[in-house]
């Protein structure tokens, strides 16, 4: 079983930043470099959705288009850690943001039914 655990959300103003940050424990004798990540977000009201994915190695990185060029991903597999690093938010970004482990898949493409892991989530808000 593996627990992740999201920090780094709150409240920010349009055109602002925020640093997401997923820590992974109890990786079930697999390496963390095994799982492939992902992230992921809900607004109220609307279906869970792919904002980024990361490769194992996190030589290769995917972006939703609504993110893409304002949102970096990377990992530290040394430290068991996935960051989503946000930039010029928008108000249309709030939402719950959940990180995600793969044993089966990662990158781009891998449907949301193939990350078996889940966080809690973390609430990022943007005001106008």
């Amino acid at each position: 079983q593996v627990q992740l655990v999201e920090s780094g959300g709150g409240l920010v103003q349009a055109g602002g930043s925020l640093r997401l940050s997923c820590a992974a424990s109890g990786a079930s004798g697999r390496t963390f470099s095994s799982y492939g990540m992902g992230w992921f977000r809900q607004a109220p009201g609307k279906e869970r959705e792919f904002v980024a994915a990361i490769s194992w190695s996190g030589g290769s990185t995917y972006y939703a288009d609504s993110v893409k060029g304002r949102f970096t991903s990377s990992r530290d597999n040394a430290k068991n850690t996935v960051r989503l690093q946000m930039n010029s938010l928008k108000p249309e970004d709030t939402a719950v943001y959940y990180c995600a482990a793969s044993t089966s898949c990662a990158g781009y493409g891998c449907p949301i039914g193939s990350y078996d892991y889940w966080g809690q989530g973390t609430q990022v808000t943007v005001s106008s």
